[in-house]
């Protein structure tokens, strides 16, 4: 498949855009946390490549990395760029077997060119599939919901599997990847338009959460209980799966979106013990994960099987593409309210 890509001429190539994290955000991201800036192109040493970014991607985690709360990662520190995947273009290379003019898949943050060693840089074949769905399907998300669910859900035909944000990039791999497996696919999602997306993918049941009548919707379409429940947003969808969970149920929590941007616990009785006890009486397994501890042994073997279900159909995909650098924490607090439809990509160095 030839990818049909626009890129914005490169002879004026002196300065670099870039965005800072100016200052920690208390709640929801601000403007004032964030600061736009402009330096010149920085220059590649030994085994170094200089990047022109083509794409960006926009995740929930970033929100995490904003705080300086102990967490599985090293924050983002004020003043630096902000941390982000992306696909760029190779502009200068003194680094042995990259050259000028190859796509590849790196970490250059939210900025217009970034320099990188090349020991973590994966090259992208334009011709497999448009680039930018290495930032999601064929990237982190689709990587995320393949490891999780496969690793800790372990879905068994005939079993009933649960996912929530379930349009997003991570959750709607999830869905399919049950169906393939032999499951009954379960999605949750916000919105009409989102609903009809999921049937659109093959759901067997979609349900909008924010119809007010999740539980009464889950007993009545999922009489039979949920085997997995594959977890991106915490809250108000978990306390309404929570009674629906079967013996031996298994919870992959790979998200809690809607807690990123708290800044105490929620208002209300304390609900560890109930929740304890369904662990107790049901035999549940919950475990939360980052992809990365997968990646090494897992990668490989991803690759194989989503290129090969993208070529047969088996997996579709969905992204919401924007333009322009400048609006990314615009962008940014739109996809941690679920304002996002699909993988949310920016457009930096490139138009599709």
């Amino acid at each position: 498949m030839k990818n049909d890509l626009l890129l914005k001429g490169t002879a004026s190539m002196t300065s670099n855009h870039r965005i800072r994290l100016n200052s920690r955000p208390v709640g929801a991201p601000t403007a004032e946390n964030y600061l736009l800036d402009e330096v010149p192109v920085p220059s590649p040493g030994e085994g170094q490549v200089l990047l022109r970014t083509l794409y960006l991607s926009l995740d929930p985690y970033m929100r995490g990395r904003m705080s300086d709360a102990k967490s599985y990662a090293k924050p983002v520190e004020v003043g630096d760029v902000m941390v982000g995947a992306t696909v760029s273009e190779v502009v200068e290379s003194n680094a042995e077997g990259f050259a000028a003019g190859e796509i590849v898949l790196g970490y250059g943050g939210w900025q217009e060119y970034s320099v990188e060693s090349t020991g973590h840089l994966r090259k992208i074949d334009p011709e497999l599939a448009p680039i930018s769905t290495h930032l999601g399907v064929l990237g982190m998300p689709g990587f995320t919901a393949y490891a999780g669910l496969l690793e800790i859900g372990q879905p068994k035909e005939g079993e009933t599997v649960a996912v929530a944000a379930a349009t997003g990039p991570v959750g709607s791999v999830v869905g399919q990847i049950a169906k393939i497996k032999g499951a009954t696919a379960v999605g949750i999602a916000g919105g009409p338009d989102k609903v009809a997306h999921l049937r659109e993918l093959g759901f067997d049941v979609a349900l909008d959460h924010r119809a007010g009548n999740l539980k009464q919707e889950l007993r009545e379409s999922v009489p039979q209980g949920i085997d997995v429940y594959y977890e991106n947003v915490g809250g108000a969808v978990f306390d309404a799966v929570l009674p629906r969970l079967n013996t031996f149920a298994r919870v992959p929590v790979c998200g809690l979106v809607a807690n990123y941007n708290l800044t105490k616990l929620p208002d209300g009785p304390d609900r560890s013990g109930a929740l304890m006890g369904q662990v107790l009486t049901k035999s549940l397994l919950i475990r939360g994960f980052i992809q990365t501890e997968f990646a090494e042994r897992l990668t490989p073997q991803f690759l194989t099987d989503m290129s090969g279900w993208l070529k047969e159909g088996k997996v579709r995909y969905r992204e919401d593409i924007r333009p322009g650098l400048e609006k990314a924490p615009e962008y940014f607090n739109d996809l941690l309210t679920g304002g996002n439809f699909g993988k949310m990509v920016i457009a930096v160095g490139a138009e599709s």
